[in-house]
C-alpha cells in the first residue's frame, strides 16, 4: 500500500524555518519512507539540508538544491539537476507559500504582488518545467498546497486579500492542468489544508503579533476546528501520499480538504 519504491519525487518547499515539522519536511520524509527518492528544493539551503539529514540517516536516497521557486531559471536548473541526478520526474509537489495580511487598501501593491508570486506563480513554475518531463517519461503526479483560506475561511476576521486570492487561484491552476495533461498519464490534484500548527505559522505570528496576542491567536484557532485541534504537517503529508500513490490512479482535477471540519462547519 502507498508504495513508491523506484519513483522520484521533487519537492518544492521541502525544508522549515524554526524547529519542528512543516508541511514541506514532513512530506519529503514521508514519501520516502515510502519508497521515494526525493529531490528536495527550499529558498534556505540550511532548511533543506537538515530534510536530507533525516532522510539519509534512515537509509533513504536525497538530493537538495536551494532555489527560488519563482525564478523560472533557478526552477529549470533545479529540474535538469533532478534528472541529472535520478533519471525522471514521477512525482511534483508545490509546497511553497506563506501569507502576509492586508486588505485592498492597506496592502502595498509590492506586497500583493509578492504573495501572488509566491504562492501561484511558485506552482506555476514547477508545472512549466517538471510537466514536460513527465511527458516524456509517460506519467506522473502533481499535488499543490492550497489553504481554506482561498476558499470559504477567514480565522478571527483576520484578512489576507493575496494569500486568499492565490491560494483560490490554486484551485482553477490545478483543474485546468490536470484536464490539460490528463490524457498524457498525468494526474494533478490541490490539497486544501485548514488552519495548521507549523513552525512557519508560529514564526510569522510572532512577528506580526507578539507573543501575547500569538498565543491568543492560537488558542482561537484550536477553538475553531470541529475536531478540537489545529492540524500539523503531517496531517498535509498523508493527505499528499495518497494523492501521487497509485491508489489514487483514478483521482485527478479534484481536491482534497484536510481541515478537521473547519470549513463544514461555517455559519451559512
Amino acid at each position: 500500500m502507498l508504495d513508491l519504491n523506484g519513483k522520484v519525487a521533487f519537492i518544492a518547499g521541502a525544508g522549515t524555518i524554526g524547529a519542528g515539522w512543516g508541511n514541506g519536511k514532513a512530506t519529503a520524509v514521508l514519501l520516502a519512507r515510502q519508497g521515494a527518492a526525493v529531490y528536495g528544493t527550499d529558498l534556505n539551503l540550511q532548511a533543506v539540508e537538515d530534510t536530507k539529514k533525516i532522510i539519509v540517516d534512515e537509509g533513504g536516497r536525497c538530493v537538495v538544491q536551494a532555489c527560488d521557486m519563482t525564478d523560472s531559471g533557478a526552477v529549470k536548473a533545479a529540474v535538469d539537476d533532478c534528472v541529472k541526478q535520478f533519471g525522471r520526474i514521477d512525482i511534483l509537489v508545490n509546497n511553497v507559500g506563506g501569507s502576509a495580511p492586508g486588505s485592498p487598501v492597506d496592502m502595498p501593491e509590492e506586497v500583493w504582488d509578492k504573495q501572488l508570486d509566491h504562492n501561484l506563480k511558485t506552482a506555476f513554475l514547477g508545472c512549466k518545467h517538471v510537466l514536460p518531463v513527465m511527458e516524456q517519461q509517460g506519467g506522473g503526479a502533481i499535488v499543490n498546497i492550497s489553504s481554506v483560506a482561498g476558499f470559504a475561511h477567514q480565522v478571527g476576521g483576520r484578512v489576507h486579500v493575496a494569500y486568499s486570492t492565490a491560494k483560490s487561484g490554486l484551485l482553477g491552476f490545478t483543474r485546468s492542468t490536470a484536464i490539460a495533461y490528463v490524457q498524457k498519464g498525468i494526474r494533478c490534484n490541490l490539497v486544501v489544508v485548514g488552519t495548521m500548527h507549523t513552525p512557519l505559522v508560529e514564526e510569522r505570528l510572532m512577528k506580526q503579533l507578539g507573543p501575547e496576542a500569538a498565543k491568543d491567536l492560537v488558542a482561537k484557532r484550536n477553538a475553531a476546528v470541529p475536531i478540537g485541534r489545529m492540524g500539523d504537517a503531517w496531517d498535509t503529508a498523508h493527505a499528499a501520499l495518497f494523492l501521487v500513490s497509485d491508489e489514487a490512479r483514478y483521482i485527478t482535477a479534484t481536491h482534497l480538504v484536510v481541515d478537521g471540519g473547519l470549513t463544514a462547519a461555517r455559519p451559512g
